[in-house]
């Protein structure tokens, strides 16, 4: 937590600054990589790297790791082929200045893969520090770089490119503790057990990656749909007000995903109970998130034109709006984890389904009817529903498995989980 702290921190006290250096454009260009990447990213390891924490057996695990640094090599190549094929194409849908912008997307793409592998293998090994060290020397790096090429006028593509480096830095810090654990299994490793494995968690890559990507897809969906309507300096703004908003939250949802995973996965082989863990985190992040978020909605403008500065006024009306929504998904990590663990990836595929549709409806009807702030709050109202319904399911399905079909049960768990 410590260290996931100063990462959020150096990068939040380093805005203001950014944010004179860079303008809404280049924050359009910026939102429009990261959401293709994010895209991409959300299916790299077809969700094996998810998987690393459910077997019992270490061995397993490591086939696991293994099996995903495999699925991110191949979608890699992929996505190199499809640049070399159409990079005018590509190019011209992330509204990129040159075309070096592709070499970046490639690198990032297996940069990021690794990362999620390396990360999910720590996390099991409660190498909590090396992944704590990770998100500064992330922060530290990528922000860093952003101030200095900012000042030699380095746009759009120094946001990028800084933003590579910083995945880069902290997987190769990752990737000495997989090292480390190499040595001493690399001759338990067979491919017919990782095969094996591949097909008995095959409904990570069926539904749950699948719905990593819908779920990026819906994320992506508004920097995409707003460029379309409004243009690329309106996008801009909203990915700059999401950055912004999303900066404190990930200050305990970064840390906090990787021990509660580790803490659930564990409690739930050895036969715990998981509906007070659930009861606990779920209602404890509620109550974190509800005096900042009031904050925000009063006085979000004004804070963001004093704090970034005039041109980020806009930015500031739409981040009045996400943090109605920003609330509900700082609360939902615990149904998201949860799913994993009770192997609900085939509900949570068709969930995304309703939601990608939902938002996507949304966007197009306020793009062609309404002003850019108003599309964005009946975006927000929506997400917020629908986070809502979900944390629903997901505690009610864990009620079911364990038995607690009742208030009493309900009230049972929040008493043993406050205790």
């Amino acid at each position: 937590m410590t260290g996931t702290a100063l990462a959020q921190i150096f990068g939040f006290a380093i805005s203001p600054i950014i944010s004179r250096l860079y303008s809404p454009s280049d924050f359009g260009v910026f939102g429009s990589f990261n959401a293709v990447l994010g895209i991409i990213a959300a299916g790299l390891t077809l969700d094996y790297s998810q998987a690393i924490m459910i077997p019992e057996q270490k061995d397993d695990a490591f086939s696991l790791f293994i099996l995903s640094c495999i699925s991110t090599a191949t979608i890699g190549a992929c996505c190199l082929i499809v640049c070399l094929i159409a990079p005018t194409f590509i190019q011209n849908f992330l509204k990129a200045p040159n075309a070096w912008i592709l070499v970046l997307l490639v690198i990032s793409v297996l940069a990021n893969g690794l990362n999620q592998a390396t990360q999910a293998w720590c996390v099991r090994t409660k190498s909590f520090k090396h992944t704590s060290a990770s998100q500064v020397i992330r922060s530290l790096s990528a922000n860093g770089t952003q101030v200095c090429l900012g000042y030699l006028k380095g746009k759009a593509p120094a946001l990028i490119f800084s933003s590579v480096l910083g995945d880069m830095l902290a997987t190769l810090n990752l990737a000495k503790v997989v090292f480390r654990d190499l040595r001493k299994l690399r001759q338990n490793i067979r491919w017919n057990r990782i095969w094996q494995l591949a097909k008995d968690y095959r409904d990570f890559p069926i539904y749950s990656a699948s719905t990593n990507v819908i779920n990026s897809l819906s994320l992506g969906l508004p920097i995409f749909l707003l460029t379309h309507f409004y243009g690329i300096a309106v996008a801009g703004a909203y990915a700059f007000g999401l950055r912004i908003l999303q900066t404190p939250s990930g200050l305990i949802l970064r840390a906090l995903r990787q021990v509660l995973y580790q803490k659930a996965s564990e409690t739930h082989n050895e036969g715990g109970r998981l509906v007070p863990l659930y009861v606990k985190i779920t209602g404890g992040l509620l109550v974190l998130a509800l005096f900042p978020s009031l904050v925000l909605f009063i006085w979000a403008p004004q804070l963001f034109t004093w704090i970034f500065g005039d041109q980020w006024h806009m930015a500031g009306v739409f981040a009045r709006s996400l943090v109605l929504w920003l609330m509900f998904m700082f609360c939902n990590l615990p149904a998201v984890l949860f799913a994993r663990i009770l192997r609900m990836q085939r509900k949570m595929f068709f969930f995304d389904q309703v939601l990608l549709a939902a938002r996507a409806l949304v966007l197009i009807v306020g793009g062609i009817y309404l002003p850019a702030s108003s599309t964005i709050m009946l975006f927000s109202i929506v997400g917020a529903v629908m986070n809502i319904i979900f944390i629903s399911i997901i505690g009610f399905a864990l009620m079911r498995k364990e038995g607690d079909t009742d208030i009493k049960g309900i009230l049972s768990g929040m008493k043993e989980g406050l205790s």
